[in-house]
């Protein structure tokens, strides 16, 4: 007897599967809701689904279209049916690899995930409109660029890599990742291993990579001079001043007429020196000090009258508002002002007539302020200080002034304490300065030392800034809501405190830190105190650092966190500061009564010179990063000590002592173990061995190599 083969029947998906099922459709279609999707797409992209093949998915799909909880646009392509709306955002982009970027933009709580594909070739810092495609995990948003508006910068500097007749420009900038093709014609004569600024002329869609053109060689890569132009290059920075602004410069009259000085308060006859640096030219600041009648003193604090040369809307004010600030490089500075006025004109030198902008206080010797005055001034400095100079004279009590010069220091060494115990935070990070032969190359790297005569003047520079500030703050009977260019520091982060707290301990600290605490600022320079002189004082102080606010300039006071104050501002360095000529005009107008400008304008202001600031700060990290590893080049394969200064999953960062450079050990490169970050417990820990790299140990290195190019050091740990 012969049976008939039956078909098996298709298991169906229960009612509790069928749900499921749905619901996952309708959250995938949700969460890509700018896409439509074919069923095989949804059914790869949904896990977990127990139905036997995609006929039987599409069948669900096409009920779920049938009951109009999705949308059916075509044949076998499905989208949601929520109605989303496809905003759009103005944002900047932020590169963080090569693959994707982030884009912050005003509107969006979190900052918009885009990978490369969907940037259209935008590069980092550009201003883009965006729109958000897709919610990614934990309800964050991927999205992708509509239009690039405009351009952070198109000039790159790097180096040329010839192939054949034409070339490519591997660029320095970390955050560019693709290199700039150039045709044989915009070559202009540049050679393999060129130090070359190119300028992208166009990017093509379907491009891999911009098509570009050579503006400047700089020299061949690794030189000096070459390097240290492509720095000034790469930040976007000027060394020379346009014509027009030279012109004016020149036109301007040496001589102070005597109608001027009628209009100022007179001090030519009262004691005033400077206190600089040994190889400093501009002189912003100068100091008097007369004893009155009632035994208090008159301290005068004096700051370069910049703006009496510099008048709004001109070429010389323009292009100082353009670059902002000067920025101090190893071996040179790129000026703000042109010469004749930073080093001539306005620099406070001995022996001449200069008009000045004073701030002058009544002070007993307790260093209580009594009265304060500001004004414009006329002065006559009787001497030059180098730091050194005055150091010499508050140590040994001897020499000429040396009498002032140590009334002054008691007086700064009560500011201080007095700062202190109403919050102020004493970070005393270590800076470094380089001893260069003739043609820059470095011999020596050295920690800069603050001492008595360093913390002299800027103890009176913060004291000036402070009166002026609080002068604008309470005019017109106190009322808070006047404009002025105010330097605020907001409260720390918290997780970034948690994270500082959480490293302290791992050096046997046991501090904890939040932004709530009544008492944070006692407890930050507890922790300060503690790590003095310590290898880990470095590493603990810049932790400490990050976990700040940043400073920035504002319309609006919000006070100084770092310094305590309730009110500040930037007012003593207007020949290297463009907020300081601010702060200049926007005094005397109070002062006069005058019209201010639009608070628009002015928070334009303060965003711009903000941004500069950075700029400047990120330029000369560069050249100091340069010259250290332009040292270290001369020792690869020798074994110095060091201490761990950062742990990531890729290496393990270590400050040579001696130099104070920092350089990596790759984890890959430790040959006896394989070693892996523990980010919990903040440590690099071998597999077999349990061997544990924490922060702050002592170890030794090799250095392995030295790249001028990239300016980083290859280190190898000695096991």
């Amino acid at each position: 007897m012969t049976h008939k083969k039956q078909k098996p029947s298709r298991k169906q998906p229960n009612k509790d599967s069928l749900k499921r099922i749905v619901a996952s459709i309708l959250g995938f279609l949700d969460d890509n809701f700018s896409s439509a999707f074919s069923s095989r797409q949804i059914f790869k992209n949904i896990g977990g689904i127990r139905v036997s093949n995609v006929n039987d998915f599409r069948i669900i799909l096409e009920r779920m279209a049938e009951q109009d909880l999705i949308k059916k646009p075509d044949e076998d392509r499905y989208t949601t049916k929520k109605q989303h709306h496809s905003k759009s955002y103005e944002g900047r982009v932020d590169m963080v690899s090569r693959d994707h970027a982030y884009v912050v933009c005003e509107g969006l709580e979190e900052d918009l995930f885009v990978f490369q594909r969907n940037l259209m070739h935008a590069l980092d810092g550009d201003t883009v409109r965006v729109e958000i495609m897709r919610r990614r995990e934990r309800g964050k948003h991927e999205g992708r660029v509509l239009e690039i508006l405009s351009r952070a910068k198109t000039a790159f500097v790097g180096k040329l890599e010839r192939v054949g007749e034409i070339g490519f420009v591997i660029v320095d900038f970390r955050k560019m990742h693709q290199d700039i093709f150039i045709p044989t014609q915009n070559l202009h004569k540049a050679q393999h291993g060129d130090k070359v600024l190119v300028e992208i002329l166009s990017w093509d869609d379907d491009e891999k990579n911009p098509l570009g053109d050579i503006v400047k060689i700089l020299g061949k890569s690794g030189e000096h001079d070459a390097e240290m132009h492509s720095i000034i290059y790469e930040f976007g920075l000027s060394t020379e001043f346009p014509q027009k602004v030279l012109s004016q410069s020149e036109h301007i009259s040496e001589e102070i007429p005597e109608e001027e000085i009628s209009k100022r308060r007179d001090f030519r006859k009262t004691l005033t020196f400077t206190i600089d640096p040994v190889d400093a030219k501009d002189f912003d600041d100068a100091l008097s000090i007369k004893q009155l009648e009632n035994g208090n003193y008159e301290i005068g604090i004096h700051i370069a009258d910049v703006t009496h040369y510099v008048q709004e809307e001109t070429h010389l004010d323009t292009e100082a508002y353009k670059r902002a600030t000067s920025v101090y490089l190893v071996d040179r500075v790129v000026p703000m002002l042109p010469e004749k006025l930073s080093n001539k004109l306005c620099s406070l030198r001995p022996n001449e007539d200069k008009l000045t902008f004073s701030v002058v206080f009544e002070m007993n010797k307790q260093a209580e302020i009594l009265h304060t005055w500001i004004g414009r001034t006329v002065i006559h400095s009787q001497r030059r200080f180098s730091y050194e100079e005055a150091q010499e004279r508050i140590e040994s009590q001897k020499g000429d002034l040396a009498k002032e010069i140590n009334l002054l220091n008691d007086l700064a060494h009560l500011l201080t304490k007095k700062r202190f115990k109403a919050g102020a935070i004493g970070f005393e990070t270590i800076e470094v300065k380089f001893l260069l032969e003739k043609d820059g190359t470095p011999i020596k790297v050295v920690p800069k030392v603050r001492k008595d005569a360093h913390k002299l003047i800027e103890e009176f520079m913060l004291l000036a800034n402070k009166g002026v500030a609080e002068y604008v703050y309470n005019y017109n009977e106190g009322k808070d809501k006047n404009p002025m260019v105010y330097r605020i520091h907001d409260l720390p982060d918290n997780d970034k405190l948690n994270s500082l707290g959480i490293y302290a301990q791992k050096f046997g600290y046991k501090f904890r830190f939040s932004a709530d605490m009544p008492n944070l600022a006692e407890r930050l320079n507890e922790l300060v105190q503690a790590c003095e002189g310590k290898p880990e004082q470095n590493i603990l102080q810049q932790l400490a650092i990050r976990s700040m606010a940043k400073a920035k300039y504002s319309p609006e006071t919000i006070g100084h966190f770092g310094l305590a104050f309730s009110h500040y501002s930037h007012f003593t360095s207007p020949i290297r500061r463009y907020p300081d000529m601010m702060a200049h005009r926007l005094i005397w107008a109070y002062m006069h009564n005058q019209p201010l400008q639009p608070l628009k304008q002015l928070e334009a202001q303060c965003k711009h010179t903000s941004e500069m600031e950075k700029r400047a700060s990120d330029a000369e990290r560069a050249s100091i990063k340069y010259k250290q590893v332009e040292l270290m080049q001369k020792h690869i394969g020798e074994t110095f000590k060091g201490i761990i200064t950062g742990l990531t999953d890729r290496g393990i960062y270590v400050e040579i002592k001696d130099t104070l450079c920092e350089g990596m050990c790759r984890l890959t490169d430790l040959k006896h173990d394989y070693y892996s970050f523990d980010q919990a417990r903040l440590q690099v820990v071998g597999n077999k061995s349990g061997h544990i790299y924490n922060l702050g140990d002592a170890v030794e290195v090799e250095i392995l190599a030295a790249s001028l190019e990239r300016r980083t050091l290859d280190l190898l740990i000695q096991e």
